[in-house]
């Protein structure tokens, strides 16, 4: 910290003051050699020591003495606290989306993938509180007000900038302000071909260090790729970043990182961003391609082979091992990505929705989402998992304050509706935000209307669509049967769909063991 260090180089000039006149017969000297904050005494030998004393004059008992060691003890103490203070304290700071500079937006894909690898190099480095990538793309082509920026995301830094970007030549432009007082700390330009785009990274994480006198963690990492591999990357991220949904079942980020790893094969973070990408597609989110659970594996443990302090590796290795069941393994995964990096606010999300909540563990899924919602406070997604375990947990009045804020509002706010037993209300807001709304079957059953819900199970393809339905009718058998069938989407699914509180009447049902069986889930 640089006022303990000022503090610290005053303290010293004022012993070598002393000591040079005043204290130059003391029988004790102090001092704080430069480097460090412990102090040193010395027994000094001098001739006056041994001289006879001068007639009519009485040697000094240095009363002073006593309360100026005391005194330098305090500052010691003080500067003590200090440090420890600086480093039990994480620096807040936010990076929000370079500007693209460029007259084509098509190329807006390179500036906020290139704004994401920022944000991930900075998370792992000691001593910063990184905001997730969600939180600061909020702010993408919005005027920018720093103080208010810095209030909404509660930090004490804003790293901003530009990118333009003509043929293989890149110009960044950065700058790091300080919120409390606008006053820019520190800025870098860098005008350099494209193939030296890893070291600019490294050059800007760097600055922000020097600037903010930290040290970089041992975490951190750097890739030696090629350029079109890395820009096949940076589309991937993207996409995901942009959170394009899939057409005709497959995830386009899918083809940005296969084709980045044809190009590099040693590249782990497409092997990372490859296994989540497929775990979408597995049956564990948006799409139910069981072939692509073993792609998901390969791609994870990869990743994890190339490079086993990757977060993203970690994470991807976690998810995998909860499709196949193995959650001691998956917990190890998730637990070791999130020590490498405690400000990824998706290692938690991933952790509670793949780990936790599967096993029934509520509580403890709320809190990793909770340090989620710390990391990342702005982010939909967070805040709609929160939601959703909320609910599961029958917290409706709380999740109903984060439904507000998640992406899927009104579906949201409608199945907490529904389990309020506000069944008009829960019925209009499902209908307003999708005809075939997963929900809307449970609650117009529970509302009474029965022909209608049986219509839309009738035409329903969805198999965990059926069996809400069939439990809002109170028809045990068929939401068995409809669960049986579900059960083949792997335990990850079906551990998350039995914590639903629409599902309260199976519970006590011996059927329900064998279920939990048969989707690999623990007794």
């Amino acid at each position: 910290d640089s006022t303990v260090r000022t503090e610290a180089g005053r303290l010293r000039s004022r012993l070598a003051e002393y000591y040079g006149g005043p204290g130059s017969g003391d029988p004790v000297s102090f001092e704080l050699p430069k480097g460090g904050y412990v102090p040193v005494f010395r027994q000094v030998e001098s001739v006056q020591a041994n001289a006879a004393p001068v007639p009519g004059k009485t040697p000094s008992r240095r009363p002073w003495l006593l309360p100026a060691l005391t005194g330098c003890a305090v500052a010691l103490g003080t500067i003590g606290w200090l440090l420890l203070q600086t480093k039990s304290a994480p620096i807040a700071i936010a990076v929000l989306p370079l500007q693209n500079l460029n007259q084509d937006p098509a190329s807006d894909y390179f500036a906020d993938g290139l704004t994401d690898e920022i944000i991930r190099n900075l998370s792992i480095i000691d001593g910063l509180a990184v905001r997730s990538q969600t939180s600061s793309f909020a702010f993408k082509g919005k005027p920018r007000n720093l103080p208010e920026v810095g209030k909404q995301l509660a930090v004490d830094y804003i790293l901003e900038g530009s990118v333009l970007r003509s043929g293989q030549q890149l110009r960044i432009d950065t700058q790091l302000v300080r919120v409390r007082d606008d006053v820019t700390l520190w800025s870098g330009k860098y005008d350099k071909e494209l193939t030296n785009v890893f070291a600019i990274q490294e050059e800007i994480s760097n600055g922000i260090v020097n600037g903010l006198r930290l040290k970089l963690g041992r975490g951190r990492r750097r890739y030696e790729t090629s350029v079109e591999a890395y820009d096949l990357y940076l589309r991937a991220r993207a996409v995901e970043i942009a959170n394009v949904s899939p057409l005709s079942g497959t995830d386009p980020a899918i083809n940005f990182y296969q084709e980045a790893i044809a190009k590099d094969p040693t590249f782990a973070p497409a092997y990372a961003g490859l296994s989540l990408a497929y775990a979408f597609l597995s049956g564990t989110g948006r799409g139910e391609r069981d072939d692509d659970i073993s792609k998901m594996r390969d791609a994870a443990e990869k990743a994890i082979q190339l490079d086993p302090l990757s977060v993203e590796a970690n994470m991807a290795l976690g998810v995998s091992h909860g499709r196949y069941g193995r959650w001691q393994q998956s917990e190890t995964s998730f637990r070791r990505g999130i020590q490498i990096d405690p400000n990824s606010s998706m290692s938690y999300a991933h952790f509670a929705m793949y780990d936790l909540l599967p096993l029934g563990r509520i509580e403890e899924s709320l809190q990793e989402l909770r340090i989620a919602e710390k990391n990342d406070p702005l982010s939909p997604q967070i805040h709609g998992l929160l939601a959703y375990v909320l609910i599961s947990a029958q917290r409706y009045d709380e999740a109903a304050g984060h439904c507000k804020k998640a992406s899927d509002s009104a579906g949201c706010l409608g199945r907490v509706r529904t389990n309020q037993g506000r069944f008009d209300e829960a019925i209009q807001l499902l209908r307003t935000t999708d005809a075939q709304h997963l929900f809307l079957g449970n609650a117009l059953a529970r509302a009474g209307r029965r022909e209608e819900a049986e219509s839309l199970a009738a035409s329903s393809r969805g198999l965990l669509a059926q069996a809400l339905t069939f439990s809002g009718l109170g028809d045990k058998d068929r939401t068995f049967e409809a669960l049986d069938r579900f059960a083949a989407r792997g335990p990850v699914r079906m551990g998350r769909t039995l914590t639903f509180p629409e599902f309260a009447l199976l519970r006590g049902d011996p059927r329900l063991k064998a279920l939990r069986k048969k989707a690999g889930l623990p007794e």
